[in-house]
């Protein structure tokens, strides 16, 4: 009896150097010449992206969904930005309210499609790519939201012309 009540113990120490040999080292996975980005002021982060969405591994040509993001300064949030986003593919346009900020690193928005309830959550890496900020993570659905879109993959990249 009493080694069937350490098999648990066993298996989770079997499996301890399988999992930290999966754990990717800091800056692991990030594009050649990329740096993380630890803090983007809302400055930075004004004006308009582009938005590119895509199925999870797949090829960054094969998009699902593209779209515009307009980032400004957070009238209530000093170190946050919001605006307006405008996702879909031909005459399929969806518009929803974002909100968010980059810190210690890590990028995190609020996406909401009515205005008061959130729909989606960001979150990923804001990095400093050949001179250029370029923003990349996963948006998911919110918890509890019954909404229709997969995980999916997305990459920001500011919009020729602006700084």
């Amino acid at each position: 009896m009493k080694a069937l009540r350490s098999l648990p113990l066993a298996l989770a120490l079997l499996a301890l150097p399988q999992a930290q040999a999966q754990t990717p080292a800091p800056g692991a996975g990030l594009p050649a010449g990329c740096t993380v980005r630890e803090h983007v002021p809302p400055a930075e982060l004004g004006g308009e992206w582009q938005v590119h969405l895509r199925e999870p591994g797949s090829p960054p040509e094969r998009l699902r969904e593209q779209g515009q993001l307009r980032l400004e300064r957070h009238p209530e949030y000093t170190d946050g930005v919001r605006g307006p986003l405008v996702l879909g593919t031909g005459g399929q346009m969806r518009r929803s309210q974002v909100s968010g900020d980059v810190t210690d690193g890590e990028f995190h928005l609020d996406e909401s499609e009515d205005g008061r309830e959130i729909s989606a959550v960001w979150s990923g890496q804001a990095l400093q790519c050949a001179g250029q900020l370029v923003i990349h993570g996963t948006r998911r659905p919110a918890e509890g939201v019954g909404a229709p879109d997969p995980e999916l993959a997305f990459r920001l990249t500011r919009v020729p012309g602006w700084r």
